[in-house]
């Protein structure tokens, strides 16, 4: 249901061919689809209208709907290939949305991959949208175990090693002294849809972040992520 008439419309892009998992978007994940995941904190938001899913897969179609999630158009192929940009599905996604169910406020991206996700991280990325003018996008992202100022490197042709960046012209010598930095997740995106047809890409514009712990932050990508977010679901079903 919409908020005073600012109207927030989720998406998700899930293409059928993915490689490093195969099938992982309606792959079973804690008794449920993946995708499903994704639906339910979708639908569970305040303010989110519908869910809908943009695919090119008749089997994720199907399941998307019967976890009552809408499919109303098939993505085009050209926009569903290993090397095609999601942006471009995201541009896509919201013409479609303009020309057949009229212009909203807040463009919410829930990728799939990301089952741990709660609804509270989904609406403060939407609340920064409505009460922000100047805010373009919200990013979500986690505190990140590396860092380009301490303790990730470059190793040039001659095999030696250097600190990706020397901060104030020297590496810092502690964790503590280099500036804090940010993983970005796949839990959630909320922009301005016409930011987005607009722009070419996400860092085009004003971007702000939400931050989410690391246990909701996992995104799936190959078969170890799966692993590990299948021993994540065990130890929550543990722990209720």
């Amino acid at each position: 249901m919409s908020e005073a008439g600012f109207r927030s419309v989720g998406f998700i892009f899930a293409r059928g061919g993915s490689k490093g998992v195969p099938g992982k978007n309606i792959r079973p994940l804690a008794g449920k689809p993946l995708i499903a995941h994704a639906i339910e904190v979708g639908l569970a938001t305040p303010g989110i209208e519908t869910v809908i899913v943009s695919t090119d897969d008749a089997a994720i179609a199907e399941v998307a709907r019967a976890h009552g999630a809408e499919v109303p158009f098939e993505r085009p192929a050209e926009l569903a290939q290993d090397n095609s940009p999601e942006w471009l599905a995201w541009q896509h996604a919201i013409r479609w949305h303009y020309d057949n169910r009229g212009r909203f406020d807040c463009f919410v991206s829930l990728p799939a991959t990301s089952p741990f996700r709660v609804v509270g991280d989904v609406a403060a990325c939407i609340d920064i949208v409505r009460q922000d003018p100047e805010t373009d996008a919200v990013i979500t992202v986690t505190a990140s175990n590396r860092s380009p100022y301490f303790n990730m490197v470059t190793i040039g042709a001659d095999l030696l090693a250097e600190v990706v960046i020397k901060s104030d012209g020297a590496a810092a010598f502690r964790r503590q002294d280099a500036p804090p930095v940010y993983d970005m997740t796949t839990v959630a995106y909320a922009a301005r849809p016409d930011f987005v047809l607009g722009a070419e890409r996400l860092f085009a514009g004003r971007v702000r972040a939400v931050t989410v712990p690391v246990e909701r932050a996992a995104d799936i990508d190959t078969e170890f992520d799966f692993c590990m977010a299948e021993a994540i679901a065990a130890m929550q079903d543990e722990g209720k």
